[in-house]
């Protein structure tokens, strides 16, 4: 498997870290920081300006037209960057799942405002177990020419900005479906609720929201384990751009930080441990570009997604609490930037399952079937 990236996969990563290094200043943050919705509105549309929304975007919907793994290079320098956009939620939850299975109409009327900056969208996928298994939150029943729908999504992310909201729901006979939700449609009630990060998530309740049959998506159980898998390698490839940077942060400081008329980064324990880091950090970067590589091409990701997990959230776990570490007191200044790398981190870590859930998840996958390893 090659794992060079190709002229257009730097070129996005060159574009992205060129708009966030120069926009996102630590007043900028500060200033995100302290909004409703925690959202960078004019980065966004300055991401949206230099087409970066559309990586992944049909070039019918005014998008480039590329795929997951280009999207993937853009979410890491989102991580690295700590930037405050909804990309995770509206590029992936809810732009992914409707430029692969949403209708037509669908990709017109969502796609395209998404591209340009216009539209936000998300998705209510962490009622879901760790193996992106059917156990919707949510019931659908036919009504007439479309569905009621009755249910609780537990921390939507975006939900208070979101024009549409991804739902997945059970229907009879344990089949799925995948349904585009207006927030702001009867019977939707959305509470805010408040993570380590201080990014509101919210508690999604529906009762009796009826929705149209054109708000139905394509594909059953197996579009919503695509999903599943690609929102695992999103968060994998964030927590990779958060983890890398945090490093490169701490490597600088224990450089200039000097303790008996030497630098830190000199004595051994130091190096020991901040060589730990690195092996974490690498062992993440290729589990995770190695379950998108197989995912991009339309390969079986349920081992290598949880294996991309795993490190994902045992290295960046590993890594965060080193650099706060190292850092000593100034690790919990709040005008210094390490204290945001860890709180995304521990966010990344336990998103769709930490490190133990996908163990365990391997371990059920593995006493089913004899373990393959598949093309390197």
């Amino acid at each position: 498997m090659d794992f060079r990236f190709s002229d257009d996969q730097n070129g996005i990563r060159e574009l992205a870290r060129g708009i966030l290094e120069k926009e996102l200043t630590p007043d900028r943050l500060r200033a995100a920081e302290a909004t409703r919705d925690r959202i960078d509105a004019a980065l966004w549309k300055t991401l949206a300006e230099a087409n970066l929304l559309g990586v992944a975007v049909p070039e019918a919907q005014g998008g480039t037209g590329q795929g997951l793994l280009e999207l993937l290079v853009l979410l890491e320098e989102i991580g690295r960057a700590v930037a405050p956009v909804p990309a995770l939620p509206a590029l992936v939850l809810g732009g992914l799942a409707i430029a692969r299975f949403g209708s037509e109409t669908q990709r017109e009327a969502w796609l395209r405002p998404l591209a340009a900056g216009d539209a936000i969208l998300s998705g209510a996928l962490a009622a879901l177990g760790p193996g992106g298994e059917a156990r919707c939150a949510t019931r659908a029943r036919p009504d007439g020419a479309g569905f009621v729908l009755d249910g609780f999504e537990r921390l939507v992310p975006a939900a208070g900005s979101a024009a549409r909201i991804l739902v997945p729901a059970s229907l009879a006979e344990g089949r799925v479906a995948l349904f585009l939700v207006d927030p702001n449609a009867p019977g939707v009630r959305a509470t805010a609720q408040r993570i380590s990060t201080r990014e509101p998530l919210f508690d999604l309740e529906l009762d009796g929201v009826r929705v149209g049959a054109d708000a139905r998506l394509e594909g059953g159980a197996e579009a919503l384990r695509w999903l599943h898998d690609a929102a695992l390698v999103s968060l994998c490839a964030m927590q990779v751009g958060v983890s890398e940077r945090a490093l490169e942060i701490t490597a600088r400081h224990l450089a200039e930080r000097e303790q008996f008329g030497v630098p830190i980064g000199s004595f051994q324990a130091v190096q020991h441990r901040a060589a730990d880091c690195w092996i974490d950090l690498q062992a993440m970067r290729w589990t995770c570009w190695r379950a998108a590589a197989r995912l991009a091409e339309g390969l079986d990701v349920s081992r290598e997604t949880a294996v991309a997990k795993f490190w994902a959230a045992e290295g960046g776990s590993r890594i965060a609490n080193a650099a706060q570490h190292l850092h000593g007191g100034l690790g919990a200044d709040l005008d210094y930037p390490i204290h945001r790398y860890f709180l995304w981190s521990k966010s990344l870590e336990l998103s769709l399952g930490g490190a133990a859930p996908q163990l365990a998840r391997l371990g059920r996958d593995l006493a089913r079937g004899p373990a393959d390893a598949g093309p390197v």
